[in-house]
């Protein structure tokens, strides 16, 4: 066995216990994700390729309306760990607080690599979540999900940040999962508008199992 080879498989038995992850790559369709299905669907892939097979994988997504779903209520119940075995919440409670061990160094992708942040070029730390601070849903009206996360053109979907880092030293730009909305001159969902603001369509991952 070469020692690419053994590498290979030496991060895939690591990767075994991963329970969460980003994606390092989008589905590439901008907001467009192919609703909830689609991006459950796209963790699915990329974990089951790096290994983490086995496990039920959900997208940590909102959406909005009479069925509005949210996020914090489909990704079990933790604890949850990165590809290099860090946990980085407990349970959903701890997650959703300022006591969350989500970092640029921990919030890896499935690959154990780090997302790009502020200051990276290019920048991708923008993460798509349509959710409030806590993990719920926005109300109907003003969209927050890109159409329910099947619009590449008008809409917006509501990114977190990644590295915990913006503009501003303040909540928003500091918070991973409810930053600010996606905008962009094709409408706010398209690919080309979610990098403008410093994103790539990415998502986070968690095993539900």
């Amino acid at each position: 066995m070469s020692v690419v080879a053994f590498g290979s498989e030496v991060a895939k038995a690591q990767n075994a216990n991963m329970s969460f992850f980003i994606t390092s790559v989008g589905p590439g369709k901008g907001g467009d994700l192919g609703g909830l299905a689609g991006a459950d669907g796209h963790c699915q892939q990329l974990a089951q390729a790096a290994g983490a097979s086995g496990k039920t994988w959900h997208a940590y997504l909102s959406t909005q309306g009479t069925n509005a779903v949210n996020a914090r209520d489909r990704i079990g119940n933790g604890p949850w760990q990165n590809a290099k075995g860090i946990v980085v919440a407990k349970d959903v409670a701890d997650l959703h607080s300022a006591n969350n061990n989500l970092t640029k160094q921990t919030a890896l992708t499935e690959k154990g690599e780090v997302n790009n942040g502020r200051g990276d070029t290019p920048n991708r730390h923008d993460i798509l979540t349509g959710s409030q601070a806590d993990g719920t849903a926005f109300p109907s009206g003003t969209d927050r999900t890109c159409g329910n996360w099947l619009s590449s053109g008008q809409g917006a979907a509501m990114v977190g940040h990644s590295d915990r880092q913006g503009l501003r030293d303040d909540e928003p730009s500091h918070s991973w999962n409810s930053s600010h909305p996606s905008r962009g001159p094709d409408g706010g969902c398209s690919q080309a508008d979610l990098r403008s603001t410093g994103g790539d369509g990415l998502l986070y991952c968690f095993a539900v199992n």
